[in-house]
């Protein structure tokens, strides 16, 4: 039987986000990654709820050689230290400089999605994508899944309208855990 699942995005839906000029970054080093404070609990409860939790990322400046893809691992094993619920962490390091050349794994596209639900045997019409950026809502209609979005008023607009709109991970956990 195939499980649901939540697809997280990481920077600025689990971790903090560095925002300069109206635009989210991830951090650039491992002492300042931090998580949201009520991601672990959300965590806890979602997973508490029968889901299966699994990040999906893009992590363009390793591709782009402006971040040593050490760096974003010892950030996945930070957050796989934080929240062992973690069933999958799915990176895409393509730069994505290139509109032409599509990477499949990269969001929008839905590859990290599609890929994680064969090896897990998930059910995507059940399943969730939870972002704070246009790439995530767009990947999570491609799945097929439902999209909630963490508004943080960034200056970039959505291309495709989520499912449903909040304003911290906390409430995003209240929407899913209630439309089960």
């Amino acid at each position: 039987m195939s499980r649901a699942a939540v697809f997280l995005d990481r920077d600025g839906t689990l971790n903090r986000q560095v925002v300069r000029e109206g635009k989210p970054y991830p951090p650039d080093r491992l002492e300042d990654f931090r998580l949201f404070e009520d991601v672990p609990a959300a965590c806890r409860a979602l997973h508490a709820a029968g889901y299966v939790l699994v990040v999906a990322t893009n992590q363009p400046d390793v591709g782009r050689g402006t971040q040593a893809k050490e760096t974003v691992e010892a950030m996945h094993a930070q957050l796989r230290h934080w929240i062992p619920q973690l069933a999958r962490i799915e990176v895409c390091y393509a730069a994505g400089l290139d509109p032409a050349a599509k990477d499949a794994r990269r969001k929008p596209e839905p590859g990290m999605l599609l890929d994680a639900a064969r090896e897990l045997k998930l059910d995507l019409s059940r399943s969730w994508m939870v972002g704070d950026r246009w790439r995530d809502i767009d990947c999570g209609r491609r799945a097929g899944v439902r999209t909630v979005f963490i508004d943080f008023g960034y200056t970039e607009e959505l291309k495709t309208p989520p499912d449903f709109f909040a304003s911290s991970f906390a409430e995003a956990t209240r929407i899913v855990l209630a439309q089960r």
